[in-house]
């Protein structure tokens, strides 16, 4: 952006104001640090807006629905690609899988393909940001981020930094929503990034090592051997965004949710920890403790099992001992693959399959 881009805009408001001529002025742009920062502080268009909005994407069902696809685990897949950003489905044309024997094809003629605009789209997202300098050191963390380093210390460790030395391009990051930092749910002193745009993170797991064989038009034997990347470091994370989604509609747990997140906990006898991958709160309530309505296990390529629901009885066992109340808390079981029939015979345990994923929502 010009520097000087929002003095100019005061001006010429002020020079119309002044004349007594009606003036409607709409700015839009797609990078978050550059639209934040016109009507912020002491910026000369601080105060002038009448209105500001941002504009999300669409979520998962909805991003469906729009890309015309109607089997869940396809959807999962491609929204593991694209997200819900409208504009993507033109930056492949309207090219959309014709069903799930479809979707490797799909992803070698659009995404792979250095012929569509979406090719270097992830490249734009980050160079686009105006506080961004150092490219490559973004990407970096971004890399970090997305192949599974999602604490501070893990980022700075994979790049080869001391994590002082990488607070700014968090922070940056954070500002430009291209990273978001969760706490853990049971630790707040904890957290964990994200990456917010799930091409980012298929650009940095898939496309990025092989960025040179893309660019020469090699997309099938990248594709082969980068699938199972994908599958693990890509689709696995995201499948549990959407589970977290999921448990944020209302009332899939019997009422209203308050916080929704993950988080990690201590089992000091197993001297090991429990993730969990879905934990809903109810509402806070001051004088009470805190009331968990659900404890969630996501995995995307496994059938799941009895093993599966006694980690998060365990789980529950032990933050009924730190003082959270989970008399009503229901145990859940989110797969992409499946449950067994001992699982779906635990009557304490919700098995939440794609088909209820991709339900419409209550």
């Amino acid at each position: 952006m010009t520097p000087a881009l929002p003095s100019i805009i005061q001006r010429e408001v002020d020079r119309a104001v002044s004349a007594d001529e009606p003036v409607s002025l709409l700015l839009c742009g797609s990078a978050m640090s550059v639209m934040g920062g016109l009507p912020a502080g002491g910026a000369p268009l601080r105060g002038r807006a009448s209105l500001e909005l941002i504009v999300r994407p669409f979520d998962y069902r909805l991003a469906a629905k729009y890309w015309g696809i109607d089997d869940p685990r396809l959807a999962v897949l491609v929204h593991a690609v694209v997200g819900g950003t409208p504009a993507y489905r033109r930056f492949v044309n309207d090219d959309s899988p014709a069903g799930p024997d479809d979707f490797d094809d799909w992803v070698c003629r659009t995404v792979l393909d250095p012929g569509t605009p979406l090719f270097r789209e992830a490249r734009y997202l980050l160079e686009e940001e105006a506080d961004v300098r150092d490219t490559a050191l973004y990407h970096s963390v971004l890399a970090a981020v997305a192949n599974g380093n999602t604490t501070r210390g893990g980022i700075a460790g994979y790049i080869g930094r001391k994590a002082p030395d990488i607070g700014h391009h968090l922070n940056v990051l954070e500002d430009s929503s291209l990273l978001r930092r969760e706490p853990d749910v049971f630790r707040f002193s904890r957290s964990v990034y994200r990456v917010c745009e799930p091409l980012i993170t298929f650009y940095q797991v898939v496309m990025r090592p092989r960025w040179g064989l893309l660019e020469s038009g090699r997309a099938a034997s990248v594709w082969k051997d980068a699938r199972g990347r994908f599958t693990d470091q890509v689709v696995g994370p995201h499948f549990e965004e959407l589970c977290r989604q999921f448990a944020r509609v209302e009332p899939v747990f019997g009422e209203l949710p308050g916080e929704v997140g993950s988080g990690v906990v201590a089992d000091p006898a197993g001297r090991t920890q429990i993730e969990v991958d879905v934990v809903v709160f109810a509402p806070a309530e001051p004088g009470r403790p805190p009331r968990v309505l659900s404890l969630g296990e996501a995995k995307w390529g496994k059938t799941m099992g009895p093993g599966h629901s006694a980690r998060l009885r365990r789980a529950r066992d032990l933050l009924a001992a730190k003082g959270y109340d989970v008399r009503d808390t229901v145990l859940a079981c989110y797969s992409g693959a499946g449950f067994d029939a001992e699982l779906l015979a635990e009557p304490d345990v919700r098995a939440v399959g794609l088909g209820e994923l991709y339900s419409p929502a209550p």
